[in-house]
């Protein structure tokens, strides 16, 4: 007979007691989750269609690299990606977008978004555990799930956030953030795991991916290192002792940002010495933009999409800027020694900040709110932690603090939901931009390039008035000025711009297939051809050029060669629905009528509305006497709104018997 014991039942109401806890504790922290992305999603929920803007452009449209998921080109961004040059995680990103649905801007956000949730949630998980650490536990441990919620849903709804979640390639920012994140996290999982091993390997390996993603990413270990010694082992000596080859795992993944860095010479030449910006004019700018990227964090408004690139001018106009950032970089020095813990946020948020906020020029953009995105947590966290123990000192419990919070918490989302109204449409951001910072050009131009793509050529062409006065040697502003020219039929001054826009920038390969435009546009074929010849030359992938090169070689009567371009512009861009077309209409030229139809037919998928295909394809059912298909483009034709030439429609109404 098998005879159970029975324990104290002193020890079994403990163990009742703990398991209790633990559950409730389990439930908190799922709860909490659950409530963050609810939140998150309410916050963004108006931001998935917002079309791309600005560096999208470039780094996402215009980016072949993204195409072929399968090519190690897609870890080798070309140096006009701008965001994503050198940035081989966050290429690849993109990459996989790309490969699910192709430039459908709404899947782009959606995964932007994922990762600030990711984000968050990583920040929810290392601010608990960082709270219930024995250099924080004795103040803390008793609300960190609390006070872990509290930071992260006012740090994950904060309006100074969207730059970095709803421009699209500004996922940068945030992708960076996750990875410099869960460094730390997993280490800090390691360090306080009974066999860490497996999080040590996390921990290295989202370092790595990190470096990838963004420089930020260049003081991770060193912020591993100060975090160990300040919250973990107590001291440098220790930590060495107990994790020193974990340290040097992590201080190895600088190679791969230095390859990533050499690879693409400095990221395309947007970063670095030589840029015709001196390090002190960059670094003395900075001093303002902090002061101001804190002043946003209390205040977000107004937020601006692009600073431009202007530099302070004066040495005493940054005075009060600097003496601010010198007390700043002081408190976090004495901290480091009075008050560790303290330092610790002074030397994070300086050292997130230090690649873009330096002395190291960004020539395109002095001031960027994206930057803020993980400093943003210190300010946050501060913040937080003042508040608790004020409360504390003052008496009050914790459920005092719940509707100011969920006011606050409201407004910030609100804040942020609103802000996301401005990315709704290209002219809405930058006319916001332009709104507050009237004296960037590059600001008006694009605006100008909103308009012009809404049509309202003579807005546009004021705007690219308006950002000449302010930079004259802006050779994009007289590149895009000429083509408002060219849509309104003003081939003169189209030519005039776009020879500025060449003389100002010899290899601009748009320019010149913009000039070749304007010659064709004037019955100047042969300048014409040597132009788009000269703009392929220069950018052996510029499509456009291909299929208006092929254009004229197709009026000059050199069809093959024709057809050849053609070919080469759909196999640099395999949804040129145009290329298609024209190509139809050449191999028609040739008596080619069967692979005629088969190229209207591709461009028709491509474009459903496509009138000019629906024409030509009629008539070369007409040529081969498919009456019936013909008559069938017809009506479509009509229903789309085109009007069927009529000579065509006579004849072919008398040879199918048909009547109109």
């Amino acid at each position: 007979m098998r005879v159970h014991e029975q324990g104290d039942p002193e020890d079994n109401d403990r163990n009742d007691h703990a398991d209790t806890a633990l559950l409730l504790r389990s439930r908190k922290l799922w709860g909490g989750s659950a409530i963050l992305i609810v939140a998150i999603i309410a916050a963004y929920a108006n931001s998935f269609h917002g079309p791309f803007i600005f560096d999208d452009g470039p780094s996402i449209v215009e980016n072949r690299s993204i195409r072929h998921l399968g090519s190690p080109q897609v870890l080798a961004a070309p140096a006009d990606s701008v965001t994503t040059t050198g940035r081989p995680i966050l290429n690849l990103s993109l990459a996989i977008n790309y490969a699910i649905d192709g430039l459908t801007v709404e899947g782009y956000h959606v995964v932007n978004l994922v990762i600030h949730i990711l984000t968050t949630l990583t920040l929810f998980g290392l601010l608990r555990r960082s709270l219930l650490l024995p250099a924080l536990g004795s103040r803390f441990a008793s609300a960190s799930v609390g006070l872990s919620f509290t930071i992260s849903l006012l740090w994950a709804v904060h309006p100074l956030q969207t730059e970095s979640v709803t421009y699209v390639v500004q996922r940068a920012e945030s992708l960076v953030g996750l990875f410099y994140l869960l460094t730390l996290y997993c280490y800090l999982r390691g360090a306080t795991a009974e066999r860490g091993g497996r999080w040590y390997t996390a921990a290295v390996l989202a370092c790595t991916l990190g470096m990838g993603s963004k420089e930020v990413m260049v003081s991770a270990p060193l912020v591993v290192m100060l975090f160990d010694r300040i919250f973990i082992a107590g001291s440098f000596e220790q930590g060495w002792r107990r994790r020193g080859r974990v340290w040097l795992a992590l201080m190895a993944t600088w190679g791969v940002l230095a390859v990533a860095i050499l690879q693409s010479h400095g990221r395309g030449g947007s970063a670095g010495f030589g840029l015709g910006m001196s390090a002190w004019s960059y670094a003395r700018t900075q001093f303002t933009c902090i002061i101001h990227y804190l002043r946003l964090s209390i205040w977000p408004s107004p937020l601006v999409l692009d600073y431009g690139n202007s530099v302070i001018g004066r040495e005493v106009d940054i005075v009060p800027y600097a003496l601010g950032v010198i007390l700043l970089a002081a408190a976090t020095v004495a901290a480091l020694v009075r008050r560790p813990t303290l330092g610790f946020l002074g030397v994070f948020f300086f050292a997130v900040l230090a690649p873009s906020s330096s002395i190291v020029p960004l020539a395109g953009q002095t001031e960027a709110e994206h930057r803020m995105y993980l400093p943003l947590v210190v300010v946050v966290v501060l913040t937080v932690l003042a508040a608790y123990r004020g409360m504390g000192r003052l008496g009050l419990q914790s459920r005092h603090a719940a509707i100011p919070l969920i006011a606050v918490v409201a407004a910030l989302g609100i804040g942020t939901y609103r802000r996301n109204e401005a990315y709704h449409t290209e002219l809405a951001i930058w006319d916001d931009t332009v709104r507050n910072v009237p004296r960037n050009s590059r600001a008006v131009f694009n605006r100008g390039n909103a308009l012009m793509a809404n049509g309202e050529v003579a807005a546009a062409i004021r705007d690219y008035n308006e950002s000449l006065g302010i930079e004259r040697g802006y050779a994009k502003g007289y590149d895009a000025r000429g083509n408002a020219y060219l849509a309104q039929g003003n081939y003169v001054a189209a030519i005039h711009d776009y020879e500025m826009a060449i003389r100002l920038k010899a290899d601009f390969a748009e320019a010149h297939n913009g000039l070749g435009s304007a010659y064709g546009n004037l019955g100047q074929g042969e300048k014409a051809i040597k132009e788009f010849s000269r703009a392929i030359e220069l950018d052996p992938e510029l499509e456009e050029a291909y299929f208006n090169r092929g254009t004229a070689f197709g009026i000059d009567g050199q069809v093959d060669v024709a057809i050849e371009d053609f070919g080469q512009a759909i196999r640099l861009r395999p949804d040129y629905a145009d290329a298609f077309d024209r190509r139809g209409s050449a191999y028609e030229k040739k008596g080619q009528i069967d692979a005629a139809i088969k190229d209207y037919d591709k461009a028709i998928d491509l474009k459903p509305d496509f009138v000019d295909a629906f024409q030509n394809r009629a008539l070369a059912y007409f040529e081969i006497k498919s009456y019936d298909k013909a008559w069938a483009d017809v009506l479509v034709l009509r229903r789309l709104g085109g009007t069927p030439v009529a000579a065509f429609v006579d004849q072919l109404t008398k040879a199918s018997g048909r009547s109109q």
